[in-house]
C-alpha cells in the first residue's frame, strides 16, 4: 500500500536506502536521494571518492568511474524512489534489470565529483513490477550519462500463515 503523496518522504538518507535496498559495501552506489516526487522522479547524489575498490583497476593511476557503476546508481535511486512512494522499508525489496537502452556516456566522472542522478517514470504504477526510467547523470551541470532502463520489482511472498512448511 502506498503511503499519501502529503506524508511520503521527499529525501532518504543513507540509513533509509539500507531499509529499501538490500546492496551494501561496495556495491551500494548512492549517498542519498533528494527531490523525491512519489511514482514521477527524484535525484539520487553519489560522492566520488577515491577508496572506492574499482578505482585500484580502472584505471591504475587515472581513476575513472566505470560506466556500468553509473548506470548502477541510477537504478538505485530510482528503486529508492518507488520504495519510499510504495512504503517497501523494512520489506526486502530486490529489484532487477530487465533492458538498458541509449546509454550514452559524455564526461569522466573522478574521485572528488558530486555525481546528481536524475530518474524520472516513463511507465509504472503504484503496485505494478515493470517500470521504465529516463535516467541523466551529471557533475556540476554537466552531463556525464544518460539512458532509459527498465527494471523489474520484486516483492518476496509473504510467509504462509503459520510458519514455513
Amino acid at each position: 500500500m502506498s503511503p499519501d503523496a502529503a506524508t511520503t518522504p521527499t529525501s532518504a538518507d543513507i540509513q533509509m536506502i539500507q531499509r529499501l535496498l538490500p546492496h551494501r559495501y561496495p556495491f551500494l552506489m548512492i549517498d542519498k536521494v533528494r527531490d523525491i516526487v512519489p511514482f514521477t522522479s527524484a535525484v539520487g547524489v553519489k560522492n566520488v571518492t577515491c577508496n572506492e575498490p574499482h578505482f585500484q583497476g580502472h584505471f591504475p593511476g587515472v581513476p575513472i568511474m566505470p560506466g556500468v557503476t553509473i548506470v548502477e546508481a541510477m537504478a538505485q535511486t530510482a528503486a529508492v524512489m518507488v520504495g519510499i512512494s510504495s512504503n517497501y522499508a523494512d520489506r526486502d525489496l530486490l529489484v532487477y534489470f530487465m533492458g538498458i537502452d541509449g546509454a550514452k556516456f559524455r564526461r569522466k566522472v573522478v574521485p572528488g565529483d558530486v555525481l546528481e542522478l536524475a530518474i524520472t517514470v516513463t511507465r509504472g504504477k503504484p503496485g505494478g513490477k515493470v517500470w521504465k526510467f529516463d535516467a541523466r547523470a551529471t557533475v556540476e551541470g554537466e552531463l556525464a550519462a544518460e539512458c532509459q532502463f527498465t527494471a523489474m520489482m520484486d516483492m518476496p511472498a509473504e510467509a504462509p500463515a503459520g510458519g514455513a512448511e
